[in-house]
C-alpha cells in the first residue's frame, strides 16, 4: 500500500515538471520572428526607391504632378511676345517714324518696323492715315507700292508715303499730328507727330512697300 501512494505521487511529479518546462519553452520563443518566415520588415531604401519612381513617372518629389505645355503652346504669352509666325501685324505690334521726303516729289515718308520680339505681316496692303477726326482728313489710297504679305522682324522695315495735300490755293486745316493705323477697324491707332504742321486737303497715301522709290505718292 505504501509502494502505490509512492508511485501515484512520483507520476505527479513527474507530470508537474513537464507542465513547467513546456510553459517556459514557449515564454522564451516570444512572438514569431518574422526573418523565420522569410517575411522582410519595410525598409528606408524602399521608401526612398517609391519615391523616386514616382518622380521618373512625371510626378514631383513633393506629389503634385508636372504638366509640361505641348510643344506648340511654349512662348508667351503672359509677357506680351506675339511672336508667333504668320500673325497679322497690330498697329501697337509697330513702331512708326515719318519723315519729310523733298525729291523727287514733296511727301512724308511713313517707316513701319516690328517691335522688339514681334514678328508679324502686314496682310493688308495700305495703311489707314488720317488727320484730326473728320472725314476730310482721311487720306486716299493711290494704289502705288505693294508687296502683300510684308514680313516685319527685326531691322526689316515697310514704308509708306503720304501727300498731305493734293489741292491748290490755302485756308485749309494745319495739323502736327498723323493717325496712323494698319486697318481701319484696328482699335489702337497711332498718333505720330509730324516734322512741322503741314497744310491738309484731300490728302493720298500709298501702299505699304520694302522699297522707298515705290511710295512716292502722285495722283494717277
Amino acid at each position: 500500500m505504501k509502494r502505490s501512494r509512492l508511485a501515484t505521487r512520483f507520476a505527479r511529479l513527474v507530470l508537474a515538471a513537464a507542465v513547467v518546462t513546456a510553459l517556459a519553452a514557449t515564454t522564451a520563443c516570444g512572438p514569431e520572428d518574422p526573418s523565420e518566415t522569410g517575411a522582410a520588415a519595410p525598409s528606408a531604401s524602399t521608401s526612398s526607391s517609391a519615391s523616386t519612381e514616382g518622380t521618373e513617372s512625371g510626378e514631383s518629389s513633393d506629389g503634385k504632378g508636372e504638366t509640361e505645355a505641348p510643344a506648340g503652346d511654349k512662348g508667351d504669352s503672359a509677357s506680351g511676345d506675339k511672336s508667333g509666325y504668320g500673325q497679322s501685324c497690330g498697329t501697337n505690334d509697330l513702331d512708326f517714324t515719318v519723315t519729310w521726303e523733298a525729291q523727287p516729289i514733296s511727301h512724308y515718308l511713313v517707316t513701319a518696323k516690328a517691335k522688339s520680339g514681334i514678328t508679324c505681316y502686314l496682310d493688308v496692303n495700305t495703311p489707314s492715315v488720317s488727320f484730326g477726326s473728320g472725314a476730310d482728313g482721311v487720306a486716299s489710297p493711290v494704289g502705288q507700292g505693294g508687296e502683300e504679305p510684308i514680313k516685319l522682324s527685326g531691322s526689316s522695315v515697310a514704308y509708306a508715303g503720304i501727300n498731305v495735300k493734293t489741292t491748290e490755293g490755302e485756308g485749309r486745316k494745319q495739323f502736327e499730328n498723323v493717325i496712323i493705323a494698319t486697318s481701319e477697324d484696328d482699335p489702337n491707332p497711332a498718333e505720330v507727330e509730324l516734322p512741322d504742321a503741314p497744310t491738309v486737303d484731300k490728302p493720298i497715301v500709298t501702299n505699304w512697300s520694302t522699297k522707298r522709290d515705290e511710295v512716292i505718292p502722285r495722283i494717277v
